[in-house]
């Protein structure tokens, strides 16, 4: 007779072993953090004396599950900015909220609602990807679950480090304090191949090689991710990763939704472990990975449901359930990864992918006692037919939710019981997760209404510092006229260059909140060929400061960042009232008069007034008074230039109406 701390009777056992037994009246014994035997009930029973038994009947015993891909702290920004593109969804909101609120409390608080939500759908281990990762792995521990805690490094400054030599050094000592815990295992996490660089991600190689800890990076994602890599470096992403050593760690690759099938091998060859994300992908409409032609080639693939801002939930038999329905639907075959091959993906191959394969995601003598018992005779799950020793899988994939749950156990451990949780006081956590959502919802609402506080949320490289100038706009009958007319002066031209301007202005509501410009800069050469492409942001607000003589005004606050970020992006990020285009080829140059420097642009407008000619003069200012005096200066060159008074124009070329511009001055 053997002891056992525990034994479960007479439950449905789905082992999930190589053999993918089920035992129809099967029990499992536990001692201590193992599981100690598996078989039918009345055979256990003969050969094992337990000290507590728990009766299973009309419920399915089964592994752990295993979300192989999350971002759990992420539970605090669940619903914050929904149906949007994933570069505005992360860009414009989820990186701006976290560089203001994330913080070492953020990641513990958001970490345990997640593993409170975890334990309820039966999850016993999670694969986590986020910021102060050691605060993910210290409230994972509290909660009794199972964890790989890999730290995000990027080549920008992060919530928890201004470099991404800190975030390495972070990483460092947080796998040297965790390596050996028995139930959390560190990580480093690249983020993805277009948020580092060559340097960093070697470095993080050689950091999860010299430790041999899982290395997690979000591979090939959205098709645009593809597209612009193949344009940068022209080869795959996967073979880019190999140069650099990612393939000889034990690598977590996330989504994997665009990879050719020469990738595919590839990572296949160096035991890659891969993760699909159905819920994720199709709410930020990524696309579809084709994980049943993974599992042909022999991959390990498991099931995540990537954080929950992007899902917006946490469980595991909603994301399996999808995965064999898309994997059907997407590519028109009702074979494709059906209910045992799905419920393998969540249970023993999502195990597998983590490279835990060995220690769960199975119910097997010798391996860790990570169980999960689930009601199987709720209205929605019945009647239960056993003809087909694979019902089973069906009735688990296709009919069962979380909330059919009642009990789970990880590593020996209870960590819920008839739907009751032991290790986590939910009541407090749900107060604490309301209070960071009324902090965010204050500082979006704010921001919302500022177009500077959004433009400094998603610029690089803008200052925020007003700037003003004193300009005078001359609608010109020849250009060419003009410009010999300078030239004759003796003001000497420097800095000359021709381009072709494409201005899309954003209009909003209330001039109070200004316009802003996205422009297409094209510098041609002497023969008029594009040499390079320029792209800004500008933020112009409420135009006319003063006017002087000679309608020369007075502009302020033009805050301009480089556009890094395609326009469809702001529009969707900025959402304007209105649209208005501007199109121009400029001749730009600097002038010298009386010792001061005055910019100069000879203007053919095609829109929106239809090849108009102008003369615009500029010029930087810092107090009133010198403000006054080049606004005086400007008038000398304006009368220095034979300027007739009727042409002078005292609007932006955004506001010129589609008629000529000269009859409107002279009105």
């Amino acid at each position: 007779m053997h002891i056992a701390d525990w034994l479960l009777t007479h439950g449905t056992v789905v082992t999930m072993d190589a053999a993918r037994r089920t035992i129809l009246d099967g029990a499992v014994a536990v001692r201590g953090d193992r599981i100690v035997a598996v078989g039918p009930t009345a055979e256990l029973e003969q050969h094992i004396e337990a000290v507590q038994t728990v009766d299973c009947a009309e419920c399915a015993i089964i592994p752990g599950l295993v979300n192989a891909h999350t971002h759990a702290p992420m539970t605090l920004l669940r619903g914050l900015a929904d149906d949007l593109r994933l570069d505005v969804w992360l860009y414009g909101y989820m990186m701006p909220v976290e560089r203001e609120f994330v913080g070492a409390d953020f990641c513990r608080i958001g970490t345990l609602l997640a593993c409170a939500e975890m334990i309820r759908s039966g999850v016993s281990t999670f694969c986590d990807m986020y910021y102060y990762e050691e605060e993910v792995a210290y409230a994972a521990a509290e909660a009794g679950m199972r964890a790989i805690c890999t730290e995000t490094i990027l080549k920008f400054p992060s919530p928890d480090a201004t470099s991404y030599e800190e975030s390495l050094e972070y990483a460092r000592i947080f796998i040297e304090r965790w390596q050996g815990h028995p139930l959390i295992v560190p990580g480093i996490a690249p983020h993805a191949a277009y948020t580092v660089t060559p340097e960093l991600l070697r470095a993080a190689v050689r950091l999860a090689l010299q430790y041999d800890v899982p290395l997690q990076i979000h591979v090939a994602e959205t098709s645009q991710e593809v597209e612009d890599w193949r344009a940068r470096y022209g080869e795959p992403i996967v073979l880019w990763l190999a140069q650099h050593g990612v393939l000889d760690t034990r690598l977590i690759a996330i989504h994997c939704v665009h990879l050719e099938e020469r990738e595919l091998h590839i990572l296949g060859t160096h035991a890659a472990g891969l993760v699909h994300c159905p819920s994720s992908n199709l709410k930020l409409a990524s696309g579809v990975a084709d994980v049943s032609k993974m599992i042909q080639l022999g991959l390990h693939v498991g099931i995540g449901t990537d954080g929950p801002a992007s899902n917006n939930d946490l469980d595991m038999f909603e994301e399996t359930r999808l995965a064999a329905l898309l994997a059907k639907g997407c590519f028109g075959d009702p074979v494709a990864v059906p209910a045992p091959i799905a419920f393998a993906m969540a249970t023993i191959e999502g195990a597998k992918a983590l490279h835990l394969g060995h220690v769960t995601g199975s119910l097997e003598e010798g391996k860790r006692a990570d169980i999960a018992v689930v009601t199987l005779n709720q209205t929605h799950q019945l009647p239960a037919f056993r003809r087909d020793p694979e019902a089973i899988y069906s009735q688990l994939v296709y009919a069962t939710k979380s909330s059919d749950v009642r009990d789970l156990m990880v590593n020996g451990r209870w960590l819920m019981r008839e739907r009751r949780l032991l290790t986590l006081d939910e009541e407090a956590l749900h107060e604490q997760a309301q209070q960071f959502a009324r902090r965010i919802d204050s500082f979006l609402i704010a921001r919302e209404g500022n177009l500077l506080s959004k433009l400094l949320a998603v610029g690089v490289g803008i200052v925020p510092q007003e700037t003003y100038e004193v300009q005078v706009k001359v609608c010109l009958d020849d250009i060419r006229q003009m410009q010999e007319r300078i030239e004759s002066l003796n003001l000497g031209i420097n800095r000359p260059s021709r381009r072709n301007q494409y201005d899309t202005y954003m209009l909003f509501r209330g001039d109070e909140q200004g316009r802003l410009r996205y422009r297409e800069d094209e510098v041609l050469d002497a023969d008029g060929k594009v040499q390079s492409v320029e792209y800004s942001l500008t933020l112009v607000l409420p135009m006319y400061e003063k006017e002087y003589d000679y309608s020369v005004v007075l502009t302020r606050s033009r805050y301009t960042a480089p556009a890094n970020r395609s326009l469809r992006f702001y529009r969707e990020f900025f959402k304007p009232n209105e649209e208005r285009q501007v199109v121009k080829h400029r001749y730009r140059f600097h002038i010298m008069y009386r010792d001061t420097d005055f910019a100069v642009n000879l203007d053919k407008l095609s829109t929106p007034t239809g090849d108009s000619h102008f003369l615009e003069i500029k010029s930087r200012t810092w107090s009133a008074r010198d403000a006054e005096y080049k606004a005086r200066l400007i008038g000398e060159l304006l009368e220095l230039m034979e300027v007739e008074p009727k042409n002078l124009v005292k609007v932006e070329y955004v506001d010129l109406v589609v008629r000529n511009a000269c009859v409107r001055a002279g009105e």
